[in-house]
């Protein structure tokens, strides 16, 4: 028995792949799927059997077939992205029935709903090359990692890529504020406190300010301070998923959530004031961070100190040397975001740093 059953659920959008195909007829399994299906945000097309004719079995991201159905799609064609859903955990033979179909999963559910739900979502996303994510931290208090961080991120917008900023200092004053966009309409992050599992990167990038064509994930003006880390981790992956740049404003304090986002980063940058008491504080530094990012370079801050230059900054620090950071030529309260002026010094520090990397990783 053939057939095709058709759901009230929204239309995909936003440029958004369709979603999984389901084929089985037991309605309790059907109703599971359904609903992990709604949770991931996924319109799915339904059939008791192979989809008559070629279309939807070839088609679809994802094909996720029942254990009672089988039987009846051994004879389809062999694609990747078949997972075997079953209830059975001691039932040996799903195994063989995975080979015969060709499956690259076996899924046991309610244990394996999770994993499942991320698929899902992964495929109804679209996803493929993650962000390129970049740290910036300060050696010391008042290095300008701020600043800089905003400027990569204005400069890599400018450049027409997918942007968002993210705010990991709860003590910095909110770099909505350093972007004059604290007005704006938008989540932050104390919004996100509860969040756990997945969240959605197109709806976590609809709900942020946006701000000279990037989003900005900033405190707010409360009291709360502390992200839990499961909440850090879920937000990051989200926007590392939408692809583009992400671009990471750390604290100097490492805790369990700045470690979540340390793990998640490609590269860091270390901003370093060129004087002995700054080079001596970013070690420290440098050495908590390097336990979790292993890709940490230094950025150094002129004016310098007598017997310092760039090189031996880094030689001292014993990490790679990014460059010398400009002053930004128009002061930040002028209305002009730090990198705004595209073709001032710190804008163009900006773009060497992205053309350099997206070299390095072969694109951005």
């Amino acid at each position: 028995m053939a057939g095709a059953i058709t759901h009230d659920l929204p239309p995909a959008a936003d440029g958004r792949q369709g979603g999984p195909l389901i084929v089985t007829e037991d309605a309790e399994l059907l109703d599971d799927l359904l609903r992990l299906c709604a949770a991931a945000g996924a319109r799915p097309e339904v059939h008791h059997g192979v989809p008559e004719g070629r279309g939807s079995w070839e088609a679809a991201p994802l094909v996720l077939v029942g254990d009672d159905a089988a039987r009846r799609v051994r004879g389809a064609a062999r694609r990747r992205g078949v997972v075997l859903v079953g209830r059975d955990q001691d039932d040996s033979g799903v195994w063989k029935r995975a080979v015969e179909i060709g499956a690259d999963h076996v899924l046991m559910l309610p244990d394996g709903e999770q994993w499942l739900v991320d698929r899902i979502a992964d495929v109804a996303e679209g996803v493929g090359r993650p962000a390129l994510t970049v740290g910036v931290i300060g050696g010391r208090g008042g290095a300008g990692a701020s600043t800089l961080a905003c400027a990569l991120a204005v400069t890599s917008a400018r450049e027409g890529r997918r942007t968002l900023l993210v705010d990991a200092d709860p003590l910095g004053g909110g770099l909505d504020v350093l972007l004059g966009g604290e007005a704006a309409e938008g989540l932050r992050w104390p919004a996100f406190a509860a969040s756990r599992g997945r969240v959605g990167g197109g709806a976590l990038e609809e709900s942020l300010p946006e701000l000279h064509a990037l989003r900005v994930l900033s405190w707010d003006r409360g009291d709360s301070v502390t992200i839990p880390a499961q909440a850090v981790r879920a937000v990051l992956a989200a926007a590392r998923r939408r692809g583009g740049t992400v671009v990471v404003d750390l604290p100097r304090r490492v805790d369990e959530g700045v470690t979540e986002a340390l793990a998640q980063l490609d590269l860091g940058l270390l901003v370093v004031p060129a004087d002995l008491r700054a080079v001596a504080a970013a070690k420290r530094v440098a050495s908590v961070v390097g336990m979790v990012l292993r890709d940490l370079r230094v950025a150094v801050r002129g004016p310098y100190a007598p017997g310092l230059d760039g090189r031996e900054v880094a030689r001292l620090l014993g990490l790679p040397l990014v460059g010398e950071v400009p002053a930004e030529s128009a002061p930040l309260d002028a209305g002009v975001p730090p990198g705004g002026a595209a073709r001032g010094p710190l804008a163009r520090f900006c773009t060497a740093f992205w053309q350099r990397v997206a070299v390095e990783g072969g694109g951005v």
